[in-house]
Formats: C-alpha cells, sequence, structure tokens
C-alpha cells in the first residue's frame, strides 16, 4: 500500500516542518517533494496534512501514520541489515543432511575453513540416508543433503533436484587383522564367497547383494547394522567381514581391523543434492564451496 520512499519524506516533512526544509534535508526539490506527499494521500486515502495560515499541521490520519513512520523506517532498515549480512555472508544458517561417513570426512573438513573465514554463517547438520534424506530436501527440511548412488542399481532422483557431483567412493572389505587376506593389497570379492558377513544400510545392502549375485554367490549375512563403529567391533572380533566405503577408512578406530580395497575396483558416487533456487543463496552456495574442496583433497577423487 505504501512507497517506503513516500514514508521518508512523510517522516521529515512532520520532524522539520515543512516541504522545504524537507526538500533541504533530502536534497530534493520541494515540487518533488509536494508530489510525493500528494501521491501517499492518494495511498492512503485521506488529506495528511491541512494548512492553517502558513503552518502545515497534520489531520488525524496523519498523526496516525506519524506515530507509525519512525517504526516503519526503523524496522525497514533493519530488515536491510539483515539482508546485507546474508548476501555478504556475515549470517545466515545452512541445514546440511549426511550419511554417516560423510558426515564424518567430508562435512567437518568443508566447516573447518568456514568456520574461520564465514563465522557468522551457521551450520545445522542433521544425519541421514538415501533415498530419505533426498527427499527430506524436496520436503523443505533441509537444503543440501548428501547422497550416494550405485551404478548398477539403476537409482531414481527426484527430478527437483540438482546434483553437483562431489567424488567416486571406492569400496573396501573390513577384515579382522589377522585374516589370511588381510596380507593382500586388494582382494576380490569372489574369493571372500564363503565368509560371513556384516551388511549395512539398505541402499548399501542391496549393492553388495547385487555385486555379489553378479559373481554367482549368494552371501551369508550374519549382522546388519548401519552404525560404521558397530561394524567395526564386530569384525574386530572375528565375528564376521563387511563390504564398507573408502571413507570409513578415514575413521577406522579398532587396531584389529584392516580395510582392502577390492578388485576389480567397486565405487559409489557420492554427491550433493539441492533443489535449484538454492544454488542462489549465497550461504548454501558457499557450503557447497566448501564440500566441494573438501572433497578435491581426498584420495580418489
Amino acid at each position: 500500500m505504501f512507497d517506503s520512499r513516500h514514508i521518508k519524506t512523510f517522516h521529515e516533512v512532520v520532524r522539520t516542518g515543512s516541504y522545504s526544509a524537507a526538500a533541504r534535508a533530502l536534497g530534493y526539490t520541494q515540487p518533488a517533494i509536494t508530489q510525493q506527499m500528494k501521491a501517499l494521500e492518494r495511498a492512503v486515502g485521506t488529506p495528511l496534512f491541512i494548512r492553517v495560515g502558513r503552518q502545515m499541521r497534520l489531520t488525524e490520519a496523519g498523526e496516525a501514520l506519524s506515530r507509525h513512520a519512525g517504526v516503519i523506517l526503523d524496522s525497514i532498515a533493519t530488515a536491510q541489515q539483515q539482508m546485507s549480512s546474508l548476501t555478504r555472508l556475515r549470517a545466515g544458517k545452512v541445514r546440511v543432511c549426511a550419511f554417516p561417513s560423510a558426515g564424518a570426512t567430508l562435512v567437518p573438513e568443508a566447516l573447518t575453513r568456514l568456520a574461520v573465514d564465514h563465522p557468522g554463517v551457521r551450520v545445522e547438520l542433521q544425519e541421514g540416508e538415501p533415498p530419505d534424506s533426498l527427499r527430506r530436501v524436496v520436503r523443505g527440511e533441509c537444503d543440501i543433503t548428501l547422497a550416494f548412488t550405485y551404478p548398477g542399481l539403476h537409482e531414481q532422483v527426484p527430478e527437483e533436484l540438482v546434483e553437483i557431483p562431489l567424488l567416486e567412493d571406492q569400496l573396501t572389505v573390513l577384515l579382522p587383522t589377522g585374516h589370511p587376506m588381510a596380507r593382500r593389497r586388494a582382494v576380490q570379492l569372489a574369493d571372500l564367497a564363503g565368509e560371513r558377513w556384516i551388511a549395512g544400510c539398505l541402499r548399501c545392502r542391496a549393492n553388495f547383494l547385487h555385486e555379489c549375485a553378479e559373481l554367482g554367490f549368494a552371501p551369508d549375512i550374519a549382522f546388519t547394522t548401519d552404525d560404521n563403529l558397530v561394524v567395526q567391533s564386530l569384525v574386530a572380533e572375528g565375528l564376521g567381514i563387511a563390504m564398507m566405503p573408502g571413507l570409513v577408512l578415514s575413521f577406522l578406530v579398532h587396531q584389529k581391523v584392516t580395510g582392502r580395497a577390492l578388485d576389480p575396483a567397486s565405487r559409489r558416487q557420492v554427491s550433493a543434492y539441492v533443489l535449484r533456487e538454492h544454488l542462489e543463496i549465497p550461504a548454501t552456495a558457499l557450503v557447497l564451496d566448501e564440500l566441494r574442496t573438501a572433497a578435491e583433497r581426498r584420495v580418489g577423487c
């Protein structure tokens, strides 16, 4: 209803007491002030000033608007400051959803530099596995999600999302350190057909079963868990072996566990996903840049 420029001019007319004084204070001509006040009165639908001799007085509507004008201008100034902070990356919040091994590696590496260079940008971290983590972006529950896909599974990604590839993560096999295969630099999945296995999340389990089927065997899955530390503990105690992403090797905590690459190599694609409009939000674009940089630093990118 109101033009903020007209409110600012009105406020100055009330403060200085005349059109001519307001014109001098604002650097306008007096006719320009007159035109703005006429436009404001048309928007309001009633006169704001009356002349009594050479004096200008506010009407009842003018008095009411005068009481709000300062608050309106203060609110606009505050909004402008906040918008400036967001666009200049002095402030902002980005919600990132990541699967566990990315949350333990890529995310901390990306946020380390962010915290130094842009301390006003806050990141809220969620944990989630695909495909649910992809749906969270579509539902507006997060701004960026880190997810992975396996080439052999032909997985569908919601068409609303933009994919930003980060790295190819080579799959490994976690073995107890005393396992005969642990002495090799790389292992073949077919050579482990007789082992007991520990399976991970639904998507990883599906890929594992697919790769085993391609080699002509059905694995003996003794345990299923998507907790990486639980998997390591089970492997360390000799209760099974596991096919795990290479990112997990960055935080192996058990000395009795060894990771060995698969031969031939098997990989998954790790990517960030966002709604297209979010690419234009400065804080979101900044976090994506830091995630790319973190991914580029890792072996195998």
